[in-house]
């Protein structure tokens, strides 16, 4: 499992096990029931006081009088009236209110006298109001059912220090559930809210700490597989610090393999034509006839131009392999580049009786390059193409679009790359020897011909044709495609 799944199924459990605990604890019933009940009660008491003392204001000399409580009561019910409370529209009276006398018997009831002349004086609220202390209840209306439950509240009716009776208002917890219903409906949709934030959140926090890690990791196998590569951006974290060292590695190992590895190819390419100067050399101490002598000279000085290319070319492919990114860049035409090159080749062409052929557009095709190490690799690769074409041969050079790179194809009708030699032809110093002289080449124009494409973000391709010879392909894009 990746670092990244990990951090956001960790993440989704802790919240996840946080918010529906405490999603839970906030819409349970029996943890919101007694808050409403609490809330309810306390303006219950109130109401309850107050009813009182307006009865008591009506009923002087200790006997109730509930003529004009029944009154006000009826006209309070018959009066038309709405209000909107949040999402619930009241359009009448659901508070009950009921009177009874010092010995419990209910001489007053608001819902139409129904239970006048009943004994109340074992209900909680009586009993305990007669008594002179705090009187409440809640009773089901249906025993079987919750949702029926009423609210009963108590205050005394008094004469003097004297409980005269009792009067309790009651109220259905009916009227609460709307608004139990609606806050747990809320407390859910805020809390899928913030959940979904958070996983979010989580998401975006788990891709900030790995994606630095996951560039790292494409950085290191672009090194492992030796391709070009810039350090990418991490940041200022400890991976970035872990970065920079795998660059500094990265360049202490390439740099003891690079000296190691052209110590011992250079040693062995130079050994043999040092080996042939040495030879002429001590030839010509002796007497010999003077053509004899001119032919011994004419092989020093071959080799000697030998060694020179490939200390020329070393240093030049030495510089490109150094190079991270492209300083001398601006914006180029291709087509301008490969009509220089095939002019340049003319002469060499011209000497084999080979036919050199350009098919390039009429339209520029710009890209931003290092124009010289663009003009030098299609260099290599014309001239390779004219030392492998048969005397009376063709070379043809063609520059095309494709999406959003362009190619530049140089193929010839030559013998083609032999099975054994397809897989090496980019190694350093490797070379096939030439049809026609049976020589080989310093074996390093390919090689910098690959390390100028990749320093281009480009590819290079040489590959034998189907109809014959071979067909070399520089791959250049005309988008981001410079390293930086």
């Amino acid at each position: 499992m990746s670092i990244r799944a990990r951090i956001i199924l960790t993440h989704l459990l802790i919240v996840g096990i946080g918010f529906f605990y405490l999603v839970k604890k906030i819409t349970d019933v029996s943890e919101i029931k007694p808050r409403y009940m609490q809330s309810i009660e306390e303006p219950m008491v109130d109401t309850a006081r107050l009813l009182a003392a307006l009865l008591e204001s009506q009923s002087p000399g200790g006997k109730i009088d509930i003529a004009q409580f029944r009154e006000s009561f009826q006209r309070a019910r018959s009066r038309p009236f709405l209000a909107k409370i949040y999402s619930k529209e009241k359009t009448d009276i659901d508070l009950h209110v009921y009177v009874t006398d010092a010995k419990g018997i209910v001489i007053f009831d608001s819902k139409g006298g129904q239970a006048e002349g009943l004994d109340y004086s074992r209900q909680n609220d009586v009993w305990l109001t007669l008594r002179g202390k705090y009187g409440a209840r809640s009773t089901r209306a249906d025993p079987n059912d919750p949702t029926s439950a009423v609210l009963f509240v108590a205050a005394p009716v008094m004469s003097g220090d004297q409980v005269v009776g009792v009067l309790t208002v009651s109220k259905p917890q009916k009227s609460m559930a709307t608004f139990m219903q609606e806050t747990r409906r809320k407390i859910f949709v805020m809390g899928a809210i913030a959940a979904a934030a958070v996983v979010i959140a989580g998401a975006l926090l788990s891709i900030w700490i790995t994606r630095p890690i996951e560039r790292l990791t494409q950085y290191a196998r672009a090194v492992r597989d030796v391709r070009r590569a810039p350090l990418p951006k991490l940041g200022t974290s400890e991976i970035a610090t872990l970065g920079r060292a795998f660059e500094e590695m990265r360049d202490a190992l390439d740099g003891r393999k690079y000296i190691e590895s052209y110590v011992q190819t250079l040693t062995h390419e130079i050994k043999s034509p040092v080996a042939a100067i040495r030879g002429a050399a001590e030839l010509l101490h002796e007497e010999m006839p003077a053509g004899q002598r001119e032919k011994f000279l004419e092989n020093i000085q071959a080799e000697t131009v030998r060694i020179q290319e490939i200390v020329d070319r070393l240093l030049l492919l030495s510089a490109v392999e150094a190079k991270k990114s492209l300083e001398d860049r601006k914006p180029v035409d291709v087509v301008e580049i490969v009509r220089r090159a095939v002019a340049s080749v003319a002469a060499q062409a011209s000497a084999k009786e080979i036919q050199l052929l350009a098919e390039l557009p009429a339209a520029p095709v710009v890209i931003s390059a290092d124009e010289f190490l663009i003009e030098k690799g299609i260099l290599n690769l014309l001239q390779n193409a004219i030392a492998f074409a048969p005397a009376g041969g063709t070379v043809s050079a063609s520059l095309a679009s494709a999406g959003d790179s362009c190619v530049v194809r140089i193929t010839d009708n030559g013998p083609g790359i032999p099975e054994f030699a397809q897989t090496k032809i980019f190694e350093r110093f490797f070379s096939l020897p030439r049809p026609d002289t049976g020589k080989k080449s310093s074996g390093l124009g390919l090689a910098f011909i690959r390390e100028v494409a990749l320093l281009h973000r480009g590819s290079v391709e040489v590959k034998n044709a189907v109809a014959g010879g071979v067909v070399a392909e520089l791959i250049l894009p005309r988008g981001a495609e410079v390293v930086t």
